[in-house]
């Protein structure tokens, strides 16, 4: 559940979650502080549950936890869709989470070519694969933190940047009515 915190801070955030301080990811000989999710992501997630809110935010976080300094990409589409890469570039993203009303996809768009050998990874096409995250103990799964640190190993690595979040909301209903009448020739309706 997404509610206020009750120090004064209006900022949304989500019950239980924090930042956290944890072991090292790989490269790293101190703990890594994550950062928290933008407010704007947040809100974003407020039409989903509890359950499928928690495992998006721990899937944001377990990506982190690997990989503090990779800018995160948020976009409203027929899901939310939180891309996660090194450049500036959407398009460089090395992984991804998609949130669905019963699972969060956590997904890898060079999955065809990372190592899986608990096969955990789904799908057909040519590159892109996920792991389907239903639970807890989905994202806890053996394998699941390699898939990642395999994933960020392939991924472009400019050198000197903070990792930094950019939400991108879908238009409005309204927004799309308007177009919509300018393409007919039709006036309001």
């Amino acid at each position: 559940m997404i509610h206020r915190q009750r120090d004064g801070d209006n900022a949304p955030r989500a019950e239980g979650v924090a930042i956290r301080q944890t072991e090292s990811p790989v490269g790293y000989n101190y703990p890594v502080r994550v950062r928290p999710p933008d407010p704007e992501y947040l809100k974003l997630l407020l039409p989903y549950g509890d359950i499928i809110q928690r495992l998006a935010l721990a899937a944001r976080r377990a990506i982190l936890e690997e990989a503090p300094e990779a800018n995160e990409f948020v976009y409203e589409v027929y899901t939310i869709a939180d891309h996660f890469t090194f450049s500036t570039r959407p398009g460089d993203a090395f992984v991804f989470t998609t949130t669905h009303s019963n699972w969060v996809n956590l997904g890898f768009n060079f999955g065809a070519y990372l190592p899986d050998p608990d096969g955990l990874l789904r799908g057909e096409g040519k590159l892109i694969r996920h792991v389907r995250i239903a639970q807890a103990a989905d994202l806890d799964a053996a394998g699941v933190r390699e898939l990642i640190r395999a994933a960020i190993a392939q991924a472009e690595r400019p050198a000197g940047k903070e990792g930094k979040t950019v939400v991108h909301r879908a238009q409005t209903s309204k927004k799309r009515s308007a177009r919509g009448s300018r393409r007919t020739g039709r006036l309001g309706s």
